[in-house]
């Protein structure tokens, strides 16, 4: 049985450097309940605050040579809670602003010319076929998602599954597009 819990953070930054994975447990279980609720407080969407913890501590244990265990442990996790939760937020507005622009574009440009019409059903084409080469789940959960416009939780609910697998779903699915159509496709997934 471990006794972790009785140390310090210093002691189990010490403990983490030197790879002890009970020590990490402990950090997690220590910090994972206010860290939520310090995150949550800025982005109310459970899921995206539980992504954003999940990607904090795999830093911390991937980093966790670099970690200074004389620096305050519980600091150094609100400021990555903090900073990632920041990011979000600008990964969100890039999203819009780039959507909008999009927006403004089509909506200037009602009447495609002869050959742009041509051009866009080449490209229409050609993300359709690499839509058909996802694999069979993946492909049907990103087609209830983008086509069908589904929210995540009505497309795990119909497909009897989570709402985090359909969402790693749909990430791996874009991320395979992305890959395959390189980036002046991808904004057409946004």
């Amino acid at each position: 049985m471990s006794n972790h819990h009785a140390y310090s953070d210093k002691e189990l930054a010490y403990l983490l450097k030197d790879s002890d994975e009970m020590a990490f447990t402990e950090i997690y279980h220590r910090f994972y309940g206010v860290l939520y609720h310090h995150a949550y407080k800025s982005l109310p969407d459970s899921e995206a605050v539980k992504d954003v913890l999940q990607e904090v501590f795999v830093y911390l244990w991937n980093n966790r040579d670099s970690i200074n265990p004389e620096d305050n442990l519980a600091a150094y996790l609100y400021t990555s809670v903090r900073n990632k939760v920041l990011n979000n937020f600008r990964h969100l507005k890039i999203k819009k602003d780039y959507i909008a622009s999009f927006q403004n574009y089509l909506d200037s440009n009602s009447q495609p010319e002869a050959d742009e019409a041509i051009r866009i059903k080449q490209l229409i084409a050609i993300v359709e076929a690499e839509i058909t080469k996802l694999p069979a789940q993946m492909r049907l959960i990103f087609q209830m998602s983008r086509n069908n416009h589904l929210s995540h939780q009505e497309i795990a609910d119909q497909l009897n599954l989570s709402v985090l697998t359909v969402r790693k779903q749909v990430n791996n699915s874009l991320k395979i597009l992305r890959l395959k159509l390189g980036s002046k496709f991808f904004f057409l997934f946004l």
